[in-house]
């Protein structure tokens, strides 16, 4: 079975879920979009993924404001209201009698071109709007086991050809950084920023424990993560010291603890990087924080 922050028991139903494509319902056998999508031809898109915790979508206004901040950083034009699209997801998640453990990503592309080209003035239609809603319940045994992460040779990008904070389709640096650990034998990749500082892994956003103290990177070259911004409040809000700073692999390596947050596994326990173990792995301060996050995500 594949390990990692993103590993889900397995679920029949998913076999037999209704997919929302710009306003239809298409069974999952049949779901389809154009070979001349924007999307597949060339990665320009963006998205979102979002949770539903009993019947709620669990932090939907920041989802909602990051989704529109990348559409206007983008220019696409969205022909539907933040009220209608909550609509359109919630329709989905009904029409497939959901309410509980579900991952929903909604997923937006410029539209459908004349002729394979980067020229969005050849854009025939408007945005292709796709929502799937999945049965997923995050694997206890990865949250007991944790994950190892090796650090990639690929790097974070600047924010001056493309912001690690946008949330867009054009993924392939992070497939190929985790390519790499995965041929290391690793879960997932660490990823370093242009100065070799830590940044972020492919897919989550990484901290480290150390004297009590958590530290995570700057948002200079930081994918700007729902989870991790809501971590970083517990943090303050709780009275534990949290910095967001410039730090190398010298301290990651003797840090205490580690881990990594994301929409998907909330915190996930990091065990080794680079083949080292980090601490103990007795993770206190992790385990605190699941639970403050935890008790968060039902408040929410």
């Amino acid at each position: 079975m594949i390990h990692g922050t993103h590993n889900a028991e397995d679920d029949k139903r998913n076999d037999d879920i209704l997919i929302f494509i710009n306003g239809a319902f298409i069974k999952r056998s049949e779901a389809k979009i154009s070979v001349f999508d924007s999307g597949y031809l060339v990665g320009d898109g963006i998205w979102e993924g979002i949770r539903l915790h009993h019947g709620r979508l669990v932090f939907i206004e920041d989802h909602l404001n990051r989704l529109w901040q990348a559409a206007q950083t983008t220019s696409i034009q969205l022909p539907f209201t933040k009220e209608e699209l909550v609509k359109n997801i919630l329709d989905t998640v009904a029409k497939n009698k959901m309410i509980d453990k579900v991952h929903i990503r909604v997923m937006i592309t410029r539209g459908i071109k004349k002729t394979p080209s980067q020229d969005p003035r050849l854009t025939l239609s408007g945005p292709n709007l796709v929502i799937i809603a999945e049965h997923k319940k995050a694997s206890p045994n990865t949250l007991k086991k944790g994950i190892t992460l090796f650090t990639s040779t690929i790097r974070r990008g600047s924010p001056d050809y493309l912001d690690p904070k946008l949330n867009c389709h054009s993924k392939i640096h992070e497939v190929q950084a985790l390519i790499q650990a995965i041929e290391a034998g690793a879960d997932e990749a660490l990823m370093l920023d242009i100065n070799g500082f830590v940044s972020t892994c492919n897919a989550t956003n990484f901290f480290i424990v150390r004297h009590n103290e958590v530290w995570t990177s700057t948002d200079a070259y930081c994918m700007n993560g729902i989870t991790r911004s809501k971590v970083i409040d517990l943090c303050h809000k709780n009275k534990i010291i949290c910095i967001e700073k410039r730090f190398s692999l010298y301290d990651v390596y003797s840090a205490d603890e580690a881990f990594v947050t994301g929409t998907f596994g909330a915190l996930t326990p990091v065990s080794r990087i680079d083949g080292k173990l980090i601490g103990n792995f007795d993770l206190p301060l992790t385990k605190r924080l699941q639970v403050l996050y935890n008790e968060l995500i039902m408040r929410a």
